[in-house]
């Protein structure tokens, strides 16, 4: 009888995603080799490693961007491989993407790069796309103002905003976040990370966040994995990547800066609870 694969520790029925023996490479490079990972329904997971190492890749790979070698990727309980195009159409719909910088089309204004993906996929007027594009500008914490701006007008912290907006223009139950904070100062990246808190408990959300960034990950996340020579090293609560023996991971936690966060940061957890609101950051 064939063995299975071994699963990540609670591995279980509420896993929205499922990644199993997942092997991605490009050329003679292995980049992923025989990765596992779950991630479960109603949490913001963090996912951490070294740069260059593939966290990225492993997104991109979910999303149907990158070919896999081998392995298996379920999504809502269904394998990709046996998708057809309509049903992979129908499964893109639940899920909302924020790429690293961004990604807004630059000739259109920010309400129009909300559109896009409803234009694309629902059938609506044009009082209800601007309507829904006018809401999701709202949700984001960007100022009515925002919506007839172009990208090259926005600040940093805005494009971001504008970006979170359109990936959650289909109400996705899963979002996909890449260095959602990078190029941020801290007041801004803090700000970003009470936004996704909030969004996520509000409308229910998955979050899978590809990160470097310590302060999310001990104020934000619910779970962390982290990645290592293509597989997961570790994971689980901040906890246990603080009590974890693996070098990278004690040098990544317990370095200087990761000492100088541990203590605001676990007061902040204590002193925000889940409910606390997200802070407006439009003009960031």
């Amino acid at each position: 009888m064939q063995s299975l694969p071994p699963q990540p520790a609670g591995a279980g029925a509420d896993a929205l995603i499922r990644v199993r023996d997942l092997v991605v490479g490009f050329r003679d490079r292995t980049v992923l080799k025989g990765l596992n990972l779950d991630i479960r329904r109603g949490e913001i997971l963090g996912f951490v490693g070294p740069s260059g190492q593939g966290k990225s890749v492993l997104t991109r790979t979910i999303l149907g961007l990158v070919p896999k070698r081998s392995g298996t990727i379920e999504v809502f309980g269904e394998d990709t491989d046996g998708l057809t195009t309509a049903r992979r159409r129908q499964i893109e719909q639940r899920w909302g993407v924020l790429f690293q910088q961004g990604a807004l089309f630059s000739a259109l204004t920010v309400k129009q790069n909300i559109q896009m993906p409803m234009r694309e996929h629902l059938n609506l007027s044009g009082r209800l796309l601007d309507e829904f594009a006018r809401l999701k500008i709202e949700m984001v914490g960007l100022k009515p103002d925002a919506a007839d701006k172009f990208p090259s007008e926005l600040s940093g912290g805005m494009i971001k905003r504008a970006a979170l907006a359109r990936s959650l223009a289909l109400d996705p139950e899963i979002l996909f976040l890449d260095e959602p904070t990078s190029g941020l100062d801290p007041i801004g990246a803090g700000e970003f990370d009470e936004l996704v808190a909030t969004l996520k408990r509000t409308l229910g959300l998955t979050v899978f966040m590809v990160t470097h960034d310590l302060d999310s990950l001990y104020t934000a996340c619910d779970r962390i994995a982290a990645l290592g020579d293509g597989q997961i090293i570790a994971e689980g609560p901040i906890e246990a990547m603080l009590a974890s023996d693996h070098p990278w991971l004690r040098s990544y936690f317990h370095g200087k800066r990761g000492r100088s966060l541990a203590a605001p940061a676990a007061a902040a957890r204590r002193v925000l609870p889940h409910g606390a609101p997200a802070a407006n950051l439009a003009g960031v």
